[in-house]
């Protein structure tokens, strides 16, 4: 498919470069309570994915009608509505996950990335380019909440995407898997301060990642002639 550079740069910005978590370090707290598994993260991250959509599409269309000295309090509304409306279609069509992740679903409102992008993208451009942003940005905090649950679902009980069926259906129950038969666990993992550690052995492995893709870049573009004479 065909974008430009412009929706280029938004998606890697959003999957990867400006990453919600990675990046940023946003949305710490809704992140730690509900990625003890990677279900659980995956529901949270759709969830917040069709907040960011609806919230930027919402926001960047109405823009030219929302005072600027008010904008932050309207913004707030506009965001506690679309989270209400999608804990109430969540608690229709996916009770049982919602009866796990209910709780944190309201708090969606006080993530602070989602009025973040309100206020610093969708609020200043048109609809298109919004609804990409929320979009990427979404995708790129489902990716964390998945990749840190599983980290940590992995190590605390050895299994991977467990009652997955409540999120997608009975369709989708080959994707749990008992990765570790006869796994003792591991508590710490399962509890905040395990979340803590593997984010922070996660962000470490994302720096080295970007390290050594600058200094691959740079060597790239080293020309053999702006070479000094001397080091030849």
């Amino acid at each position: 498919m065909f974008i430009s550079e412009s929706y280029r740069k938004i998606m890697r910005d959003g999957i990867w470069d400006n990453n919600i978590v990675f990046s940023q370090y946003l949305a710490l707290c809704p992140l730690l309570a509900v990625t003890v598994t990677a279900s659980n993260g995956l529901g949270m991250g759709l969830a917040t994915l069709a907040v960011l959509i609806s919230t930027n599409f919402i926001i960047s269309a109405t823009r030219h009608l929302i005072p600027s000295e008010v904008r932050i309090p309207i913004f707030v509304l506009l965001i506690a509505a679309v989270v209400t409306v999608v804990d109430m279609l969540m608690d229709a069509w996916l009770h049982e996950l919602h009866k796990v992740l209910g709780l944190f679903i309201p708090l969606i409102v006080t993530n602070c990335a989602i009025l973040g992008r309100a206020e610093s993208f969708a609020s200043r451009q048109p609809v298109a380019p919004a609804l990409w942003d929320g979009l990427m940005m979404g995708l790129g905090f489902t990716m964390a909440l998945v990749v840190l649950g599983a980290a940590r679902e992995i190590t605390s009980a050895g299994t991977l995407f467990a009652n997955a069926s409540l999120l997608l259906g009975d369709g989708f129950k080959f994707i749990e898997l008992t990765l570790i038969p006869d796994y003792k666990g591991f508590l710490l993992m399962a509890l905040p301060p395990g979340g803590f550690i593997m984010l922070g052995f996660i962000i470490a492995g994302k720096r080295l990642l970007d390290r050594k893709q600058v200094t691959s870049k740079a060597q790239t573009t080293l020309l053999p002639e702006a070479i000094p004479e001397e080091i030849q």
